[in-house]
């Protein structure tokens, strides 16, 4: 389970919401937490099962909660044959 870093954490940024970097078109944005991550692609109005959500460098599922203070990264999913 994810938990927001603490204050204290050396590594810790403050960033009051989600930093949300998406692809095609390239594009950041900011969102506020917490929420799931399928309602996150919901309010960009986005496909659930086209999209991968990334949080740092860990691909999280559809029902993990994603909190402010978290870099998440949409990518969409490609398949070719």
């Amino acid at each position: 389970m994810h938990t927001p870093p603490l204050p204290l954490d050396p590594s810790y940024s403050y960033h009051p919401d989600m930093q949300i970097q998406l692809s095609h078109p390239s594009r950041s944005i900011d969102i506020k937490g917490p929420k799931r991550a399928k309602d996150l692609l919901r309010e960009l109005n986005l496909v659930i099962e086209a999209h991968l959500v990334i949080r740092g460098n860990e691909l999280v599922t559809e029902d993990e909660m994603l909190f402010d203070q978290d870099q998440i990264e949409i990518r969409p999913v490609i398949s070719g044959g």
